[in-house]
């Protein structure tokens, strides 16, 4: 196996071109033997990573907490949680990872506490109309007695967003009740994120992905929504116009973002923030981005596009001409913790694997900045058939819909599960692994040809290397293709070889010939009527001068 060699570490707009894996914390790998990722797991499993060929790496949410909603309910974002270790192997972590080129971006939770959180018991505690009440959303709620709640909202969990306290306030919690919204209007509440921040930068972090970075401002009043549904967040209805909702997408949110950019600024080495933000338009999306506010905006459009090539083509567009305007990298994901794992989506089994190993071709070829999920290079599907009473995720308690077949640990070694997520001789894991997963291991995977693994690390050692995909700015040029054929060039200097990435989503194979050398396919290009042919579900990058 070639080693893919890491970037430096001083290079203060790193993050415009960077390839960024998420870790998913519990579920990457295990130290202590306890059947839940760790610290320490993170820091033994870095040379995988630097090998990989990526540049940093995301973790989500270690601080302490009664993980109620997978550490995004947080009790302390001063310290972290002892299921996953200590501050000292925090830090060692991070330091070994700096001693490796990777740089390390961590979780900030802004727009909700634990119920847990000193904060909120102190609130609990001092009752109606108290300064510690202030710090979050509590309100009376309608009706004769006070039992109705403040409004129509409804957490993205399903069910009511308000819950009733023991005196008969209600506050306010768009997720689990567990999670208890801020009020972002408090200047306690400002001040002491942007002491947290400092906290975390002090300690070497590179930057932050700002967990439902669209939300903490609510309109003010906290007016009704009205009649609608609700998708990823966002409310569907025709009686909002615009489809704004009350508590996303307030101007005022970018104030937030405008007083955290001169911190980020006042600390060396390209110190960054990227956006969770969920908005109504590209436009409005963008808004998130820009020299006094935030680097990047998670760009969901791509996660969400279908397997047809008009609906890449158009969400690519649209991506990299929003990109233009507020000079900002795109920024490209197919999975998350969230979200279904893309190979189940794109249809499961092998048609799945092949449409996923194709789209992964296509996004590494893509200007701006990549998003990987942890086991997706592996090829991991989507875990379906997970026992209810394992299930964690809170949102499958409320409405039967679950988050967690996409969070099982990762297969490492082995032929059992939990295939090497914890030392020798351990059986543990928090959710279990399937029997069909002892193929899709990293060691079962290492220096095979043609596994999805090696394709992954082939990727990235071109994407590094080739001129045609080093930088984050340079054009992209569509080029004539059959239908339901993508195929595009990039071309850094007019003296520089050209990148051509093309991707076969037709139902028969498609003529290649012309596009130059092959440096890499997700499947080995065919003859066909004495043409070279992409197979179907397949992409290929070529060279040509």
């Amino acid at each position: 196996m070639t080693q893919n060699t890491p970037r430096t570490t001083d290079d203060a707009t790193w993050w415009r071109s960077a390839v960024v894996y998420q870790v998913y914390v519990r579920s990457f790998a295990d130290a202590n033997g306890d059947g839940i990722g760790d610290l320490r797991g993170i820091t033994q499993r870095l040379p995988y990573l630097r090998d990989l060929g990526i540049d940093a790496l995301w973790l989500t949410p270690f601080y302490t907490s009664p993980q109620i909603d997978g550490g995004y309910d947080v009790a302390d974002y001063r310290d972290v949680d002892p299921i996953f270790g200590n501050l000292d192997d925090f830090d060692t972590m991070i330091g070994q990872a700096h001693s490796l080129g990777l740089r390390v971006i961590v979780d900030l939770v802004p727009n909700h506490t634990s119920s847990a959180h000193p904060w909120f018991t102190a609130a609990l505690a001092a009752g109606p109309g108290s300064a510690e009440r202030e710090r979050y959303l509590f309100r009376d709620g309608r009706g004769a007695d006070g039992e109705l709640p403040p409004n129509d909202w409804e957490s993205i969990f399903g069910g009511p967003a308000w819950t009733r306290v023991a005196d008969g306030q209600w506050y306010l919690h768009l997720f689990d009740p567990a999670q208890p919204d801020l009020n972002w209007r408090h200047p306690e509440v400002r001040a002491e994120f942007e002491e947290i921040l400092r906290f975390w930068l002090d300690r070497g972090v590179d930057g932050f992905r700002i967990d439902v970075a669209h939300g903490m401002i609510k309109e003010e009043g906290l007016p009704d929504v009205g009649f609608g549904m609700l998708i990823d967040g966002r409310r569907q209805s025709s009686m909002l116009g615009s489809g704004q909702l009350p508590y996303f997408d307030q101007d005022e949110v970018h104030d937030i973002y405008r007083a955290w950019r001169p911190i980020l600024d006042s600390y060396p080495g390209g110190r960054m923030a990227v956006a969770e933000a969920w908005a109504e338009t590209p436009q409005r999306l963008a808004r998130y981005i820009g020299p006094d506010e935030l680097q990047q905006a998670f760009s969901f459009d791509f996660l969400d596009a279908t397997w047809e090539a008009g609906s890449f083509r158009k969400v690519i567009d649209t991506a990299l001409a929003e990109a233009t305007i507020v000079g900002a990298p795109t920024t490209w994901v197919l999975s998350n913790h969230d979200k279904q794992r893309h190979v189940t989506r794109y249809g499961d089994g092998e048609v799945g694997l092949r449409r996923a190993r194709a789209a992964a071709l296509l996004m590494l070829a893509l200007p701006g900045c990549t998003y990987l999920y942890q086991g997706e290079e592996l090829g991991l599907p989507e875990v379906l058939d997970l026992p209810d009473e394992l299930r964690q995720d809170p949102s499958f308690l409320r409405t039967g819909e679950s988050r967690d077949g996409c969070r099982v640990p990762l297969p490492w070694e082995g032929t059992e599960p939990p295939y090497g997520f914890g030392p020798a001789g351990c059986d543990k894991s928090w959710l279990p692994a399937p029997a069909s997963w002892a193929q899709l291991s990293v060691a079962a995977q290492t220096g095979v040809a043609g596994s999805t693994l090696e394709l992954y690390r082939s990727a990235l050692r071109i994407r590094r290397a080739h001129p045609g995909l080093a930088g984050s700015d340079d054009p992209v040029r569509w080029l004539d293709a059959a239908p339901e054929v993508l195929a595009f060039s990039r071309r850094a200097t007019p003296d520089a070889p050209e990148l051509v990435c093309v991707v076969n989503i037709s139902a028969a194979p498609a003529p290649v010939g012309g596009y130059g050398r092959v440096l890499l396919a997700s499947a080995p290009p065919t003859e066909v009527d004495g043409e070279i042919a992409l197979p179907v579900d397949a992409a290929a990058w070529f060279e040509r001068e």
